[in-house]
């Protein structure tokens, strides 16, 4: 199978032919349809991320079909199309698996970071951690629910009843929960990079309350905030932003350094809190709230050669809603 390779952080992406996955107990092997390009994959290729299975194999975000059944295996006939995220699997024996906390399992597995992904033609993965996708979306339009849907769902049920919630970063994560939250009847208000006015009008289009500038104050203060973009230099800006009772979010799973700041803009009972990773009931619970919607995603595909092409779009901030890969435009 084609597959793009990650040999060493910092490095890019290699075109390489690899032998067919075989799919061991309770695992499938599936075709690749789409696959999302996610802000984790860049921080796992631009190294920020520690000890990725090397060489790897990247991508968390897969639409593919069941072509294998492994032993044991049979959750999904043949043929079935399923969505393959983030968490690849966790032990259900540890402290947080047996509280329900699958996500922070101290022995979870990861697609597309310490298990192979879907930048391939094939994959191989545990059944039992795959999602059913609503049949609604196209492969490219279901691959980016896969983890800027999921990530995104969870870190809105993190920030509780927020009549006025505030999106910073306008990206794939954020254009899709801007359109939940207002299902949901939040106000929405979204913070782009400064002077980035097409971000903006993207926000606007999707009927935010507000858009400007991560540098701008709202014109008022919020009930909540949730950070995707990973400049730490935003949960200060953030914490003046919201009211008192407030809570901000950080949706990433990796950020920069975060500022020293005074503690009156933490006064008041503000809460700073992080969501990591997602369980299955994340996606189960997703995959039935989106087409009720309906969450419409925004897509620019690539083919599967271009992966690098990709990353460095996203890189510079030039994607409008998220970036998918597309191994069938590879074939002419």
């Amino acid at each position: 199978m084609h597959a793009m390779v990650l040999a060493a952080p910092q490095s890019a992406l290699q075109p390489t032919d690899l032998p067919r996955p075989v799919p061991s107990n309770g695992e499938i092997l599936a075709r690749v349809h789409a696959c999302g390009v996610c802000r984790t994959d860049l921080h796992v290729v631009d190294g920020e991320l520690p000890n990725p299975a090397l060489p790897l194999v990247p991508g968390h975000e897969i639409v593919a079909t069941v072509v294998e059944h492994g032993p044991g295996a049979g959750r999904f006939e043949l043929g079935a199309r399923i969505g393959i995220p983030w968490l690849a699997w966790a032990c259900g024996e540890c402290v947080y698996c047996r509280r329900g906390q699958e996500n922070l399992c101290l022995f979870a597995r990861f697609t597309g970071y310490t298990v192979p992904g879907g930048y391939a033609d094939f994959v191989t993965a545990d059944e039992r951690f795959c999602v059913a996708l609503p049949p609604a979306y196209s492969d490219a339009e279901a691959a980016p629910l896969l983890c800027a849907g999921l990530i995104g769902y969870r870190a809105l049920r993190a920030a509780g009843d927020a009549p006025r919630l505030g999106l910073y970063g306008f990206g794939a994560s954020a254009h899709i929960v801007a359109q939940v939250a207002r299902h949901q009847g939040h106000r929405v208000f979204a913070f782009t990079r400064p002077g980035d006015s097409s971000s903006q009008a993207f926000a606007r289009s999707l009927g935010v309350a507000w858009a400007g500038g991560s540098d701008s104050a709202p014109p008022e203060l919020l009930d909540a905030a949730i950070i995707f973009a990973p400049v730490g230099a935003l949960i200060p800006a953030a914490l003046r932003a919201v009211d008192r009772g407030g809570t901000v979010v950080c949706a990433g799973i990796h950020m920069s350094e975060i500022p020293s700041f005074s503690y009156d803009l933490l006064w008041g009972e503000r809460v700073v809190r992080s969501v990591a990773n997602l369980t299955r009931r994340d996606a189960d619970d997703f995959m039935a709230i989106a087409p009720q919607v309906p969450v419409q995603t925004t897509v620019t595909t690539y083919p599967l050669a271009h992966a690098n092409r990709a990353l460095g779009d996203l890189r510079r901030g030039a994607i409008e809603g998220a970036a998918v890969l597309v191994p069938d435009l590879d074939t002419p």
